[in-house]
């Protein structure tokens, strides 16, 4: 074991960490990152968009009991986080709408990252992969560094003025999710780069730090049930984004969400239905303007019930509404119920009375044949369950108090979302420039 020390030491080399890192080394501060992985980028390397709520009326109002200074944050700093990116050479797309609210621009993650690498290892700063955080170092009740090993078992000591946990959250984590997610959590694919297995998250709390609520949630997506993700392309491909547009049912063959709300507000949903599993429905007109369509403009359009049933999900195709009274006996769901569920939503929605659950958003009935089925259930990408931070991105003790020489940002952080999202992508790019900034004023 030998020792030497760094400005900012950064655990984790996903989006917020590289941002920090090459926000710190353009502020003049020595900088080393560990990765547990093989290479840097985490999930970004998945991702295409950054965006939030484009004001703070918008942001309260779908993420009403997110954390006040850091909703605020997101929304003042997303402007100049896109200033970021492209100062760095990166094209970034016009502002377009995301999801029905959020507003966000369309980049090459891959880019990004490996720009923020570069630009890291040209100015001095060190990268470290395959190579864990085995604990904090803390003296006096402050985090001055960290003890590390590589993947060999060589070990390392790095003293720090500003240590920042960046790891991606717990997802991979499957004692970590049922405790902090949902009993039930460890039913979900993980639809994510799975080295965010809590690393981060066990650091800060084991050095005091406080968390948020367990009852937060998570983000995640829609999946068909039964097929296995194969590669990180299928975390895109095999989204239902489109269940915004249809019925979902659960195993008592009810409605239980306003599903127009967001594919990811349902997805919350569905994991707390029996079984954790659904029944998704749509007929030729969602089929046509949104199975088969670009979810954001610009993404690439995908037949999501055709890759369903090519790999092997269960699926199936009715040609009139009575057909759907013969949906296999082994699904669960009692086929006659489900038509009839249908009929009646399709009524109250030309005639009324409004549907239970309502439809805020998409309310026209599904009366064009053929049906389009296929069993969902959920899947994680990052819980909103993390370590708690003040907007300057300094983690927090459970008084409020700041640990010294600590900093979180991204996934590993919690409080800014309460069962509710609106982009975790922006959140790592603030909080990652916000955590060089503090740690330059800091150092």
């Amino acid at each position: 074991m030998y020792t030497d020390g760094v400005d900012l030491l950064i655990i984790g080399a996903g989006m917020a960490g590289l941002t920090a890192g090459a926000r710190a080394v353009r502020n003049g501060l020595s900088v080393a990152i560990v990765e547990i992985g093989a290479d840097v980028g985490g999930s970004a390397r998945f991702a295409g968009y950054a965006w939030t709520a484009p004001t703070h009326d918008v942001m309260d109002q779908h993420n009403p009991r997110g954390d006040v200074a850091l909703k605020r944050a997101v929304v003042n700093r997303f402007a100049a986080g896109i200033s970021w990116i492209r100062s760095l050479g990166v094209e970034v797309k016009d502002a377009q709408r995301v999801l029905s609210f959020g507003r966000g621009h369309r980049f090459d993650t891959n880019h990004y990252v490996d720009t923020c690498r570069r630009l890291v290892l040209h100015g001095g700063g060190e990268l470290l992969l395959e190579t864990d955080a085995e604990r904090l170092v803390v003296e006096h009740g402050v985090v001055v560094g960290a003890d590390l090993r590589a993947a060999d078992g060589t070990r390392r000591h790095v003293r720090a003025r500003a240590t920042l946990v960046a790891t991606g959250g717990f997802q991979g984590d499957i004692d970590l999710r049922t405790a902090h997610v949902h009993p039930h959590a460890d039913r979900m694919e993980l639809r994510s780069n799975s080295h965010s297995r809590g690393g981060g998250y066990r650091l800060a709390t084991q050095a005091g730090a406080a968390t948020g609520r367990d009852d937060a949630g998570f983000y995640g997506h829609l999946i068909p049930s039964g097929i296995p993700f194969s590669d990180p392309a299928d975390f895109v491909d095999m989204s239902l984004y489109y269940s915004e547009h249809a019925l979902l049912f659960n195993l008592r063959n009810e409605r239980f969400v306003d599903e127009t709300l967001g594919d990811h507000l349902t997805a919350m949903a569905l994991l707390e239905q029996p079984e954790s599993r659904g029944l998704l429905i749509a007929d030729a007109r969602v089929f046509r303007d949104w199975i088969v369509g670009s979810y954001v403009d610009g993404a690439v359009a995908v037949d999501k019930f055709a890759l369903a049933s090519k790999r092997g999900g269960r699926v199936g195709l009715a040609e009139d509404l009575d057909e759907l009274a013969c949906l296999p006996e082994e699904w669960g769901y009692q086929g006659e119920a489900i038509r009839d569920a249908v009929k009646l939503f399709n009524e109250q929605a030309s005639a009324g009375p409004e549907p239970a659950p309502g439809r805020e958003l998409d309310w026209l009935p599904l009366e064009e044949p053929p049906y389009y089925v296929i069993e969902t259930v959920p899947a994680i990408t990052f819980p909103f369950h993390g370590v708690r931070i003040d907007d300057r991105a300094r983690v927090l003790r459970e008084d409020g108090r700041p640990v010294g020489g600590l900093l979180a940002a991204g996934s590993d952080t919690g409080g800014l979302w309460h069962r509710a999202y609106a982009g975790g992508l922006a959140s790592a790019l603030i909080f990652g420039l916000t955590a060089a900034d503090t740690a330059a004023t800091s150092s």
